[in-house]
């Protein structure tokens, strides 16, 4: 299989480091296009052991083993959010995306040490919970095709190799795509100065005190909880600053300690 070279990056011999070298760019990838990092980690996974499941003679004809190994997780990802989807929609609750684990200080929005492979997410805007939530909302081929294009920066005509439309078609999935992030209003605000913010919250919370809560909430805040279906949780939104702060305290009452 013959794969066109990855943007900005020149053709190079499929040798062991340049392979291993690319599960930085393969993690990144997988955990926004799955929105989980044990996914990720499983669609990488498969698409490494496809690609040592054929011969040297085979490995050395591709063109470019990186733009080969991004296009196999691409798709093996695609498969994966069409199943993901169809399981989603008999899931009881709101389905929340996987949040990478300890990757920031509450105190200081530092990212903090983290074990393979979640040390290898970069953290960025499009790891931002809010929108992961929106891309939850397209479908399958909409968030491969933005997460590509308009993410990673790949041109449309690799990205129609990938989902295995026309050019003109993922240009048309983007665009739909687009419509979605801007109808659901996706804060632009930088990840670094949420840190505040967030911090205040946590110690409102750790605090138990509600006021402090519903002042650092919009009044018409809507909350959704996930359990992840190994704890139990609400089942529908809760809505409303007081209503939400009252339901946070309720919860840090049961936490151990």
């Amino acid at each position: 299989m013959s794969t066109p070279s990855e943007p900005g990056r020149e053709r190079s011999e499929p040798g062991p480091n340049a392979i291993v070298g690319e599960r930085r760019h393969l993690t990144n990838l997988a955990y926004r296009l799955l929105g989980s990092l044990s996914e990720a980690e499983d669609a990488m996974q498969e698409t490494y052991a496809r690609w040592y499941a054929m011969s040297r003679q085979q490995q050395e004809a591709i063109e470019s083993p990186g733009a080969w190994l991004t296009t196999v997780v691409g798709r093996v990802c695609l498969d994966v959010l069409g199943s993901a989807r169809a399981r989603r929609e008999r899931y009881v609750g709101a389905w929340i995306p996987e949040p990478l684990p300890d990757r920031t200080e509450w105190s200081t929005g530092q990212a903090s040490g983290g074990a393979d492979p979640a040390d290898r997410v970069t953290l960025d805007e499009s790891v931002n919970m809010a929108f992961l939530v929106v891309l939850e909302s397209m479908t399958p081929a909409e968030r491969v095709v933005f997460v590509l294009h308009d993410v990673f920066r790949y041109p449309f005509a690799e990205i129609a190799e990938i989902v295995g439309r026309t050019p003109a078609a993922c240009r048309q999935l983007a665009s739909s795509a687009r419509r979605r992030v801007r109808a659901a209003q996706v804060s632009a605000l930088p990840t670094a100065a949420q840190a505040a913010p967030v911090r205040l919250f946590k110690e409102a919370w750790e605090a138990k005190d509600i006021e402090a809560l519903v002042d650092l909430l919009d009044p018409d805040a809507r909350m959704l909880a996930d359990g992840g279906g190994l704890v139990g949780t609400v089942l529908r939104p809760v809505e409303g600053s007081k209503r939400i702060a009252e339901y946070l305290v309720h919860i840090a009452d049961k936490a151990p300690g």
